[in-house]
C-alpha cells in the first residue's frame, strides 16, 4: 500500500525514510518535545542556511537606506503611549530576543513547501516595510537621555540609528512570527502554556522597542498592523492552497 499523502499547510509529511509518523502528527500530546526535536532536525542545513542569508540581504538593504535616505527624514511624534511606557533599560535583553523569535517558527516546521511560502511571505513583508522607508523616510525623536550611562543600549544606538522608525519592522517580523508560531505550536500538540509564552514574549517584544526609546507608539502599532495583515494573508493562502 502506498503511504498516504504528505499534507503540505500543516507541516506533516515524511522526514526521513523509516519515520512512519510525521512530526508533529499523531502522536501523543505528552510526547511534544520529541516532535520539537523531530522538527529541529528536518532540513536543519536548509534553515540555518536560508534564515542566515535572508538576515544578512535585509540588512544590507535596510542600512543602506538608513545611510542614504531619499529626502529629510520626518521625526514620528509622540502621543500619550509615549508617555506611558517608561524608559527601562532593562528591557534591551528582550528587545535582543527578536532574533531568537524570529527563528522559532521557520526551526519548527517540518514541510518544505510551508517553509518556502513563509520565506516568501515574510520577504514580501520586508520589502513592503523597506519600500515605505524608502518612500518616506523618518526618525525617532531625540530623547533627553545620556546614553554613555547605558553600554548596550548606546551601541544599538550607534550601529541602528533613529532612522527607519515607521512602521517598525522589529515589531511586525515579531507579530509575523508570532502568528506562524501559534500555528505551528498547535500542529504539535504543544502544552497550552507555549502559546501563552510565545504571545508574551511578542508582546514583551513590541513592547521593548518603546522601553528602549528605538520606536514610538505610532512607529509599534503600525509595525503592529503591517505584520497581522501579512500572517492573514500567508496563512489563509497556506491554508486555500493546501
Amino acid at each position: 500500500m502506498s503511504p498516504a499523502p504528505s499534507n503540505p499547510s500543516t507541516g506533516q509529511g515524511s522526514l526521513a525514510p523509516g519515520l512512519r509518523t510525521p512530526p508533529g502528527a499523531g502522536a501523543p500530546a505528552a510526547n511534544w518535545r520529541s516532535r520539537v526535536w523531530q522538527r529541529i532536525l528536518y532540513r536543519t542545513l536548509l534553515k540555518t542556511v536560508g534564515t542566515s542569508l535572508f538576515m544578512f540581504v535585509f540588512f544590507r538593504a535596510y542600512f543602506a537606506l538608513l545611510e542614504n535616505p531619499r529626502g529629510t527624514p520626518t521625526v514620528m511624534p509622540e502621543i500619550w503611549l509615549d508617555h506611558w511606557v517608561a524608559f527601562t533599560p532593562a528591557a534591551f535583553p528582550i528587545y535582543l530576543s527578536l532574533w531568537v523569535y524570529v527563528s522559532l517558527a521557520p526551526g519548527l516546521m517540518g514541510n518544505l513547501r510551508a517553509l518556502i511560502w513563509f520565506g516568501v511571505w515574510v520577504g514580501a513583508m520586508c520589502l513592503v516595510g523597506l519600500g515605505i522607508f524608502w518612500w518616506w523616510p523618518t526618525q525617532t525623536p531625540t530623547f533627553a537621555i545620556d546614553w554613555a550611562q547605558h553600554p548596550g543600549l548606546s551601541l544599538i544606538k550607534g550601529v541602528d540609528a533613529a532612522g527607519n522608525a515607521f512602521p517598525s519592522l522589529h515589531v511586525a517580523s515579531a507579530v509575523f512570527s508570532a502568528c506562524w508560531l501559534h500555528r505551528v505550536l498547535r500542529q504539535m500538540q504543544s502544552p497550552r502554556v507555549t502559546l501563552w509564552l510565545s504571545a508574551a514574549l511578542c508582546v514583551g517584544i513590541a513592547w521593548s522597542t518603546m522601553a528602549t526609546r528605538q520606536h514610538v507608539a505610532l512607529d509599534v502599532l503600525s509595525g503592529a498592523v503591517l505584520g497581522l495583515v501579512f500572517a492573514a494573508a500567508s496563512l489563509w493562502h497556506i491554508r486555500r492552497t493546501d
